[in-house]
This record gives C-alpha cells, structure tokens and sequence, in this order.
C-alpha cells in the first residue's frame, strides 16, 4: 500500500473490506477520481443481516464525493454481490453510501447544511453544481431518513390547521407538534380522510401519549380525532372564536354606520380601526376617541363590552367556575338583540365542551399559526407548488426539525484505520498486535502535522 492510497483511505473513512487501488487526477478536467477495492471474504445480506459467500461483483459504479480543494472528487467501485440463501443473490450495502444513491454520505450531508441555509432548492443547485431534480432528492431522501428517526419521539400536545396550497381554496391539512414547535406531518386537502391520514401517519405508539389537540371548530378535523386519538382532548382555539367575535362586532357596525348615515349622525365615523384593538395597542388620541365612543348607547359598543367581557372565561384553570360563567353571560348574549353577536354565542354553546378544555390544557394554535408564516416564506421562495409531493416536502424539511443528515457507520477514525495511516507514514514503524516501537523515527513537517491531528507523537 503507498503513501497516497493510504492517505485517501483514511479520509474515506474506509474499514477492513475496502482499499484505495488506484486515484487518478484530470488537471485540465479538474476532477480527481478514486478507484476502490472490495477485499475477498465474507459478506453480510443487506436485507436479512446474515454471513453469506461473495456471488460476484455488481456493474461498476460511481459516486460523487466531496471535492478536494477546487477538484470534483469521484468513487468508482464495483460492488459485491452476496448469495444468501433465503433472500437470493443481493448487492451488499457500501459504507460510503446509501442504498441507490449516487453520492457519498459526506456529500449529502454538506448538501443537506447548504438546502438549510439556501431560501431555495434553485440556489443551492447553483452551489453545488447540480441540476434541480438532483438536488430535490437529496433533500427528499433527507426527509424521509428524518421521518424514520423521529418515529421513537415522545408527542403530548399537537395541533391541526390548514395552509393554501393552489389558488383558490385550496388547502392542506397539517400535524404540528406544539411542544417542540415543529411539522409532524401534511396531507393534501382538508377533508376528514386527509385529517385520518395525518393521525395514521404516527405510529401507534406516538398517538397514545397524546393528551390534547388543538383546532378550530372545522367538522372534518373534529371527526377525525374523536375516531382516531378518542382518549385526547380537543381545544379549540381561543384565537379562532376571538375571530368570530371580531368580525361579528364589525358587522354590527357596519350595520349601524349605514342607518346612522342616513340619519346624518357621524358618531361611528372613522372607528373602523379602534374596535378590533385592545386599548392599550391604541395610540393617546385614539384611546380618547376610543373612550368616549364606546361609553356612548351605541350598538356596537354593546356589542363591543359582550365581546370583551368573554375574555374572562380564558382566565379560569377549572372546568366548574368557567363553566359558571358562561352561563350567565349566555344569558346577556342571547338577549342582546343583536344578532351577528347572538350567533356567535350559540356557536360557542354547541361547542361548550371542547372550549371548556382549554381550563386544563392551556394550548392555542399559535404555534400552528407560526409555522404557517415559515411555511408562506417557503412558499414565496419557490414561487409556489403545482405538485403536493414537492410541497409537503419542503414544508417537513424546513420546519419538520427533523435530523436530517446519514448515519456515519465507518466514516470515522478506527483503531484499524490509524495503524495502517502510521504504518504507511511512518517508515520502519509498524504496529502489530501489541508489539510496538518505543520511539518512532523522525518525520517530515508535513507528516507530523498530520499526525499531530490524530494525536500521534
């Protein structure tokens, strides 16, 4: 073995089956290619992890490594083939690569930190001088090694909403964990079989320790939790019925705006802003405007105060005193005469129950919400989606945090991997078994340096 095979083998990484034949440099190509050889012996079956003798040797192929200064590296290797006995003849797996890749490990691993810190899969194909279906399966095979890791995961509180997909109402359906602020899962549309599909895409074991959803008030989301996770509580968020509130309130104004208009009464004139706001948000002008308005026998400062007034219910930590609550102010809503507020409050009647849990859980979608927001700047990036597939992964990959990078099996200094550096590098010193040199001949500057890295003498 030279000195520069047994250089290149130790930044492979390789183990004991492997070796540096031959590497061959192209300056005016700027490429640098790696020869490998399989040594002779035992294999192990890639689907049924057991010894089996060598068939033969698999059609050459070639990986893209990591480049080496401004040269693009490659490997070439033909890989052996195993004949197992209970699953046939079968290519053994490299341990440089993954299964059907076309690039080594390392390469991914760079490529997956360089799609992280690109707002685009257009850009970070520039970088690494790939086209874009390429560099869209190296994020895609990223997703789905993440997806299989994150499977052992512990999940208690999670969260459903829906994000735009095409123009038009177009949704998608999407899983979050609100612990952990992170997408677990997206389904196309927002139906009650795309809701099961996100539950069926956690395992078992994941959906049991889950103790409370939270959603709005959408049929298909509800129905899909109560048969798939029975034993969770579903909270609806608080945000969405502020948003019923909200908007029923701007009814009942502009409502009023138009009869008072045509009475030549400009009271309400101008407050469009004011009511939606909390008064402390208002700016000094504004809140006095504010405060005198909302004093006056206005409807919509009725409809303001039975707003406003609902927000103690939010405030309890049990289910007996909220409950208390809501009956008595159900009774000032329903009486109200007015009706945009009156159909909010028997919205919230029909779904007492699921509001009521939020005393014990104290969860919104706000993270949902969140990651929406990552989502549409995913979205803006790429210019948009026309395929699902591409879209869902894109949206795990960014806000999945999921570990994305390969296992590095062999691609890390061994015992072995060292003896053989020194052995190559060190003229006269050899390690064989326990039998070693007490004092090891003198090296070059460039040697010893490299040495120095691995902590030799």
């Amino acid at each position: 073995m030279n000195e520069l095979n047994a250089h290149y083998g130790l930044l492979l990484g390789l183990n004991d089956s492997w070796e540096v034949v031959e590497v061959n440099v192209d300056p005016e190509g700027q490429q640098v290619e790696i020869l490998l050889s399989h040594r002779r012996g035992k294999l192990t079956c890639p689907e049924c992890q057991q010894a089996c003798p060598q068939a033969d040797l698999a059609t050459e192929r070639v990986w893209r490594h990591l480049d080496l200064m401004q040269f693009e590296t490659r490997i070439r290797a033909r890989v052996p083939r195993c004949d197992c006995q209970r699953c046939g003849v079968k290519t053994t797996a490299v341990p440089w690569a993954e299964k059907h890749s076309r690039f080594t490990l390392l390469f991914e691993a760079l490529a997956i930190k360089v799609l992280a810190a690109c707002s685009s899969v257009k850009r970070a194909a520039e970088l690494l001088k790939l086209d874009w279906d390429t560099v869209h399966g190296i994020m895609s095979r990223a997703v789905e090694r993440g997806l299989q890791k994150r499977s052992v995961e512990e999940v208690k509180q999670v969260g459903m909403d829906e994000k735009s997909f095409l123009s038009g109402h177009s949704y998608v359906s999407v899983l979050t964990d609100l612990d952990e602020s992170r997408v677990l899962e997206v389904a196309t549309r927002r139906i009650e079989e795309s809701a099961t599909g996100l539950w069926k895409a956690l395992p078992q074991s994941q959906r049991k320790p889950i103790k409370a959803i939270a959603m709005d008030m959408w049929p298909a989301f509800i129905q899909a939790a109560e048969r798939m996770v029975p034993k969770a509580d579903i909270v609806f968020d608080k945000f969405h019925v502020s948003k019923h509130f909200k908007e029923a309130v701007d009814t009942v104004r502009r409502q009023e705006q138009k009869r008072l208009l045509r009475e030549e009464v400009d009271s309400l004139t101008g407050t469009r802003q004011l009511w939606p706001y909390a008064p402390r948000n208002l700016s000094e002008g504004q809140q006095a405007r504010f405060e005198k308005v909302k004093r006056s026998d206005l409807k919509t400062a009725k409809a303001w105060a039975i707003k406003e007034n609902f927000r103690v219910f939010w405030t309890y930590h049990n289910t007996y005193g909220a409950r208390q609550f809501f009956k008595k102010w159900f009774c000032w809503a329903a009486c109200c005469q007015l009706e945009p507020i009156k159909k909010v409050a028997k919205m919230i009647h029909r779904h007492l129950e699921n509001l009521l849990t939020y005393c014990r859980h104290k969860i919104t979608n706000a993270v949902s919400e969140g990651l929406n927001s990552r989502v549409q700047s995913t979205k803006s990036a790429a210019r948009g989606f026309r395929q699902f597939a591409n879209y869902r992964t894109r949206i795990l990959f960014y806000c999945g945090k999921l570990d994305l990078t390969p296992r590095f099996s062999t691609h890390e200094v061994s015992k072995r991997t060292t003896m053989v550096v020194v052995e190559a590098y060190s003229t006269g010193w050899k390690l064989q078994g326990k039998t070693t040199r007490t004092s090891p001949p003198t090296l070059s500057p460039g040697r010893a340096a490299f040495g120095h890295r691995f902590g030799w003498p």
